[in-house]
């Protein structure tokens, strides 16, 4: 039999990705925009343009924000509010005659990583998607935790400013790279001086992530405190995790991870200190193997796992 393939969506508070992947993972074609207030129309195009193949199965949404799974909708959405309360999924069926499933973007992650990624090898984990916010999903008993499991909105300062979720002091506010990218804008607009001045010919507000990092490596002394500074923060809450959870690994995925030896590295340092020594001694951190690709891989993966046998017609 030929082999299937499905098309995943990653849907994040900046960008929308999709991919046609095939059953063993392997991306066939992929593209990359930013995410838009018409959110259903941006989808329903991205997917007519990249469908290709006679053997698309359906199509899988993995969504930054609370899923009602019953009803396959977003419930709410901090970091991409144009997308809470729409039946997305309901629009997508009528206008592209597909199935069509959806599921919280990381828990889509860690669906990818458990079947062809770094969580093959592990029945209970927790997977964080470090970005422009913080995702998590768990997979317990080798199989995805139906939980809300929006472990970036942990408050880890109860008395701090208050997050687009509604919560205060959430992890994300600390730790993800929009917490960077303010905490730098911030300084800079204080006078504090760094190379980051001179990102972006001039306009720091324009900052990334990579700017930040790239200035660190370059030996700038803000740029690496603002890096230990949110590992330190994520740090606290992987502790927390281990705590709580006691899984057999905490994999991290995301953008951010690209600065594992300053940003990463720090977290797991401060995890080490505040997280019960036997637990954080049986927990392994590591690297998703799917890298920037877990969760439009984990969205393809959720329409695999979800199609009946045989096949029905092809789409």
């Amino acid at each position: 039999m030929s082999e299937k393939y499905a098309i995943g969506v990653d849907l994040g508070g900046t960008n929308l990705r999709v991919a046609l992947v095939s059953e063993s993972g392997k991306i066939i074609r992929k593209l990359k925009k930013r995410s838009s207030e018409q959110i259903v129309d941006a989808l329903a195009d991205s997917i007519v343009e990249i469908r290709h193949a006679d053997r698309i199965c359906g199509i899988g949404l993995g969504v930054a924000g609370l899923i009602d799974r019953k009803n396959s909708r977003v419930l709410a959405s901090p970091n991409l509010p144009a997308i809470g309360g729409t039946d997305a999924v309901g629009e997508l069926r009528r206008r592209l005659k597909m199935p069509v499933f959806i599921e919280n973007d990381a828990n889509a992650a860690a669906l990818g990583e458990r079947m062809i990624g770094a969580g093959r090898d592990f029945e209970n984990f927790v997977l964080l998607t470090l970005g422009t916010g913080i995702g998590s999903g768990i997979i317990h008993r080798g199989r995805v935790l139906e939980v809300p499991a929006e472990l970036g909105h942990m408050s880890i300062n109860f008395e701090a400013e208050k997050c687009p979720c509604g919560n205060t002091g959430c992890l994300e506010n600390y730790a993800s790279a929009r917490a960077m990218i303010a905490r730098a804008v911030s300084m800079l607009e204080k006078g504090a001086e760094s190379l980051l001045k001179e990102c972006c010919k001039g306009s720091f507000y324009k900052l990334t992530p990579e700017d930040i990092y790239g200035a660190a490596l370059d030996g700038d002394n803000l740029s690496r405190e603002i890096l230990k500074d949110a590992g330190r923060y994520l740090g606290v809450g992987l502790a927390n995790i281990i705590n709580v959870l006691g899984p057999e690994a905490i994999i991290l995925a995301g953008g951010l991870t690209g600065a594992w030896n300053i940003y990463v590295q720090e977290a797991i340092r401060e995890a080490s200190r505040r997280a019960f020594k036997d637990l954080f001694d049986g927990v392994k951190i590591i690297p998703s193997s799917l890298e920037d690709n877990a969760g439009i891989i984990g969205a393809a993966c959720l329409v695999f796992s979800n199609l009946p046998e045989p096949l029905p017609s092809k789409y």
